[in-house]
């Protein structure tokens, strides 16, 4: 059964039964149910179709999207018994809205307007850049509602244009292919304008990464730019320069850019004069971060380490902390005497204990003694359910290099 508006019939849906015990989870608030927890499913049900679970001994537990392919069979969107139809969507879409508003107006133009689970919304995301909003719909479930969704946000919101980005890797788990383009409203410029703080970026939301723009890391900047002044800095995987330009901005003595992609290193370059910032002496550098560092001196007083995700399956972990670990080691050898690291894991699998140890253990092998004095993650636009840590993919930790 797909989605509208309809007086409940709870007899109508298919139905997850689990196994013997495999209800603590959902009764803690998780909205996952994964397929190992599942006895049985009765009625018909086609991928990102409503249904709902219950516990061996008949309890109901939920109402939520199945995917019977995907290895997370049961999406929630309710505990209770409710009419999942347009004002259920209105309410959470509207209340994610407001939050946004009353803790970033007047900071920045640019933000997460949903942001998944941590929205109660499993599965969608949505990006607002000026007057433009960019969605991905990642599950099945959210798939099926896109035309709903997409007629709803542009008669809500009235954006100049909704274009999608449903290119995630997620998607093909649930057994979706990419899908991306314009929804709803006019042709989406090449790039957009937005504002964050003082600082302006000009954002691809067709082809740059994520939706983008790395939305995730807005304060952070902020408090990099806060110890920049005078600093000699290092951007290792700098993208298109954000952090650098928030560096510059707060004082910075000098910088040096390091990027696979020579677009994104022009495009760097473009920030830098849209700031104000020509004049700051700065070398930009492109090539696998790995290779670089190695052929770099040690006179650095900052730097800033934030790679793509190693371990986009837990698989991965090995090869990852691996990764991470060469990173930081290198990093800790570049820094001079307390210099500053501010560094980044955005890897869903990687635990923050397991990120500090792999930051530590470099730290030994560098011999050199640190001290941790911040963390940082995703800020208020990237909220996250308590009872669903996986939410909290962000992971940084800033170090001081005796």
């Amino acid at each position: 059964m797909g989605f509208g508006d309809w007086d409940l019939n709870v007899a109508l849906f298919p139905r997850i039964i689990l196994k013997k015990g495999r209800e603590k989870p959902l009764l803690r608030g998780h909205p996952w149910v994964f397929s190992g927890a599942v006895e049985r499913i009765e009625g018909e049900a086609a991928p990102g179709d409503l249904g709902e679970v219950y516990s061996a001994t008949g309890q109901f537990l939920g109402i939520g999207h199945l995917n019977s392919q995907s290895q997370i069979v049961f999406r929630l969107l309710s505990p209770r018994r409710e009419e999942i139809g347009t004002s259920f969507f209105r309410d959470r879409i509207v209340k994610a809205f407001h939050l946004r508003e009353r803790w970033l107006k007047g900071v920045t133009n640019a933000y997460r307007v949903v942001n998944g689970e941590g929205d109660f919304l499993p599965g969608l995301i949505i990006d607002r850049y000026g007057e433009f909003l960019v969605v991905q719909f990642l599950t099945a479930g959210m798939d099926h509602l896109k035309e709903f969704l997409a007629d709803f946000l542009a008669r809500e919101f009235h954006p100049e244009s909704i274009y999608e980005r449903s290119d995630a890797a997620v998607r093909k788990e649930e057994g979706l292919p990419e899908s991306r383009g314009l929804l709803r409203g006019k042709d989406v410029p090449d790039w957009i304008e937005i504002e964050e703080w003082d600082c302006r970026f000009r954002v691809n939301v067709k082809e740059g990464q994520k939706t983008g723009f790395y939305l995730d890391q807005r304060a952070n900047r902020r408090g990099l730019r806060e110890v920049s002044r005078e600093k000699s800095i290092l951007d290792v995987c700098c993208y298109t320069g954000a952090f650098s330009v928030h560096a510059g901005l707060g004082g910075a003595k000098e910088l040096t850019l390091i990027d696979a992609s020579q677009e994104a290193l022009e495009r760097a370059e473009v920030h830098f004069e849209m700031n104000r910032l020509k004049e700051i002496p700065r070398q930009s550098i492109r090539g696998s971060a790995f290779d670089v560092m190695r052929s770099l001196r040690p006179e650095y007083d900052l730097i800033i380490l934030d790679p793509p995700p190693f371990a986009k399956k837990k698989s991965a972990l090995p090869s990852a902390s691996r990764g991470y670990k060469d990173l930081n080691l290198q990093a800790f050898r570049l820094l001079r005497p307390e210099g500053l690291l501010f560094t980044f894991s955005c890897s869903h699998h990687m635990d923050w204990d397991l990120f500090q140890k792999i930051v530590f253990s470099a730290a030994v092998d560098a011999n050199r003694e640190v001290q941790l004095i911040g963390r940082m993650t995703h800020p208020i636009d990237h909220p996250v359910n308590l009872c669903h840590p996986e939410g909290e993919y962000l992971k940084g930790i800033i170090c001081r290099a005796l």
